[in-house]
């Protein structure tokens, strides 16, 4: 059963250098609740932590939801509307043969959505966007945290 109202989602990935250590960050409003989700990595990627975020995200819904998830990740966005398809068909390879980096976070991912109704939303980085600023200094926060 739907529920019938979307719950919303910010999400963002961090990393101080790339690789170094990194934060993610995922913010969840449903009506009038809000949950904010954060967790970190020692030794990762910027991409590592984006994916890390939505996947947290979505994890973290008890049921099946209409999801309205914005992240300020091309990365995330195109890969989970478009370039999935493919890399599945290739088996998890790109055009070029070479194996899909982070297949691992891309499956978990693909997994996760599959038990939603996802509209993937994207938003322009560090461009105003109160949501987008908030996750995105929650991710830096957890970068910063594991970092130290």
């Amino acid at each position: 059963m739907m529920d019938a109202k979307e719950v919303v989602i910010y999400t963002d990935g961090s990393c101080l250098g790339n690789p170094g250590p990194g934060g993610w960050a995922a913010i969840l409003r449903y009506g009038d609740v809000e949950k904010v989700l954060t967790g970190s990595d020692g030794q990762t990627t910027n991409n590592r932590m984006e994916l890390q975020a939505t996947i947290e995200a979505l994890a973290s819904l008890k049921r099946e939801s209409t999801v309205r998830l914005t992240t300020d990740s091309q990365y995330v966005r195109m890969g989970i509307t478009q370039w999935i398809h493919g890399w599945k068909r290739n088996g998890w390879r790109r055009a070029d043969k070479k194996p899909v980096k982070n297949a691992d976070l891309w499956r978990d991912l693909d997994s996760l959505a599959a038990k939603h109704h996802v509209t993937w939303c994207w938003v322009k980085a560090h461009n105003g966007d109160v949501m987008n600023e908030r996750v995105d200094q929650l991710a830096n926060n957890a970068a910063r945290e594991v970092g130290e």
